[in-house]
């Protein structure tokens, strides 16, 4: 297995377009409805497999129609579904996407299975098989996020494994005090501008990074959505802009940018080369409807990077 992707699995619906909620007992028609598999962790890692690269999920799910349409649509879609474990305390974590008709989107979550991963719930002869870890969704996992996400960085890179982070929006405001523990234990680091700010109280991305990077992670890679990215080691730093496609709807962006990435250093290209192919999967992955419909195989992605 080239990459492993713990953490958040979500079943979407998704609709659009909607502009405003209707009044209470109210009904309001839409174009289109559909079910989708969610999640940072999920979103990454069926991205990943869609390029070709050999990928495991772990988490949690629920006993209910969403946990079976979950692991069902992995299994056949060809990825590693051995770490995801069943609940019947909760139901899947879902979210509702309501998506505007520029691209904009907002949502109603259900925090569920997601709630309830904890380290007991870890894997470890399945991390063993790992070249990279990849944790996602930090913040949205109460019982994982801190000390426990941390054990499991640590004793992924103690065992030689490549170790990556990507976060989600801490609405109970725990920024800094559940994420530190992880910080010395990363070797790539993919949160969103936004929420880096909120992590390191800074405000540009050259700070931020430098900031981050004071803990040890090799690589900074910030997503800054139509800015493109910045990404920055110890040793050189850049920034990369946008591929110009029509937006349809920007859900799953920032986890196609994190496969991309993730898809390149596991070929071992040079992180400069690698932020390129994350930010072409992310632009791929905006031109259709869900978080992974848009992204294309490895071939066409290349043909897309290289014509863009």
């Amino acid at each position: 297995m080239d990459v492993l992707c713990l953490g958040i699995l979500v079943a979407d619906v998704v609709a659009k377009p909607i502009e405003e909620m209707p009044g209470k007992g109210k009904l309001q028609l839409v174009d289109t409805m559909e079910l989708h598999t969610g999640g940072c962790a999920s979103n990454t890692g069926y991205d990943l497999n869609k390029l070709g690269i050999s990928t495991g999920l772990m988490g949690k799910v629920g006993m209910d129609g969403f946990g079976d349409f979950f692991v069902n649509y992995m299994e056949d879609s060809g990825l590693d579904t051995r770490g995801i474990k069943r609940t019947s305390s909760v139901n899947t974590s879902a979210t509702m996407v309501m998506v505007s008709a520029d691209g904009e989107r907002t949502f109603f979550h259900y925090l569920g299975a997601n709630g309830e991963l904890c380290y007991d719930d870890i894997d470890l002869d399945i991390l063993r098989e790992a070249k990279i870890l990849h944790i996602a969704g930090a913040f949205l996992m109460p019982e994982f996020d801190g000390d426990p996400a941390a054990k499991v960085l640590k004793q992924a890179r103690d065992l030689g494994i490549i170790t990556s982070l990507d976060t989600a929006w801490d609405s109970r405001d725990n920024w800094m005090s559940l994420l530190e523990p992880c910080l010395h234990h990363l070797d790539i680091f993919m949160p969103s501008i936004e929420e880096a700010r909120m992590v390191t109280g800074k405000e540009e991305p050259k700070e931020i990074a430098d900031f981050l990077l004071s803990y040890g992670i090799g690589t900074v890679a910030l997503k800054m959505g139509e800015q493109g990215s910045y990404i920055r080691t110890r040793d050189w730093d850049m920034y990369v802009p946008i591929f110009e496609v029509e937006t349809v709807d920007s859900t799953g962006a920032g986890d196609a940018f994190a496969a991309g990435f993730l898809a390149g250093v596991s070929k071992g290209w040079d992180h400069r080369e690698a932020a390129k192919l994350a930010s072409a999967v992310g632009a791929c992955c905006v031109t259709a409807m869900g978080a992974t419909v848009g992204v294309k195989n490895w071939q066409e992605t290349l043909s897309f990077m290289n014509s863009a």
